[in-house]
């Protein structure tokens, strides 16, 4: 009976991690094979894995990528200009405590989308903040946090993000809103915090895209200072696999 009391308290703590841990334990008798100091030990590493396992999961669901990446899964063998070491020293995620960029160009197919992704997963996996959007659905937000009149409320979130993923840069011309909002946000992301963006148009066609000299200067200024480029190649990658399975 103490023991269930014990268990009960725990949970009215919030202490979940815990609580199955030693409700598990009291089960099976095991809390007796550690000493005092031990079993203490034991019961803080399993709380302090279920809070970092939560955390982890919600920044997961707040991130709202489309596809579940990983990095182990990406696929060195197709020749697409992906170098393995390049592409690993980017996972280790070094370049978010630098507060720098990278850019991920190429055809599309060629598999930006997959691998920004699969950084955005390891950056939750070790608790950063991570928010992904593609550019067309942030337009879109964009314009309606203008009309709700919730804007400053958006940028701030993302900005708040440790690594704002952005794919697809490019596909849609920039009205004016649109630009003024790629460069709040580029601007307090500047030696701040880090950016990823995907695209299937090469980085020296960006200033037309953007449009407006004066602020698509300093927008690719931000933007590109200190970044890191996978620049991709060859045939899509879903065309080859339909292509196989057939």
């Amino acid at each position: 009976m103490h023991q269930q009391q014990t268990i009960e308290k725990m949970k009215a703590m919030r202490l979940m991690g815990m609580a199955r841990t030693h409700h598990s334990n009291v089960e099976d008798r095991l809390y007796q094979d550690y000493t005092l100091d031990q079993y203490t030990a034991l019961l803080v590493d399993q709380e302090w894995e279920h809070r970092q396992n939560r955390k982890m999961a919600n920044l997961l669901r707040t991130a709202s990528f489309r596809s579940n990446a990983a990095v182990q899964d990406i696929d060195f063998t197709v020749d697409r200009g992906l170098d393995k070491n390049t592409f690993d020293r980017l996972a280790s995620l070094g370049f978010l405590s630098k507060k720098e960029n990278i850019i991920i160009t190429g055809p599309t197919g060629t598999g930006k989308s997959y691998l920004a992704q699969a950084i955005g997963h390891q950056a939750c996996a070790h608790l950063h903040r991570t928010t992904y959007f593609t550019t067309t659905q942030l337009m879109d937000e964009i314009s309606l946090a203008k009309i709700q009149g919730t804007y400053h409320k958006l940028i701030n979130r993302i900005q708040k993000s440790a690594l704002l993923i952005l794919e697809d840069f490019g596909l849609k011309p920039l009205d004016n809103n649109a630009r003024q909002a790629i460069m709040d946000i580029v601007d307090y992301k500047y030696d701040q915090s880090s950016m990823i963006i995907t695209s299937q148009i090469p980085v020296a066609n960006w200033h037309q895209f953007i449009g407006e000299g004066t602020i698509a200067d300093a927008i690719l200024d931000r933007i590109i200072h200190s970044s890191h480029r996978i620049i991709l190649n060859g045939e899509s990658l879903r065309k080859k696999r339909k292509l196989s399975a057939d």
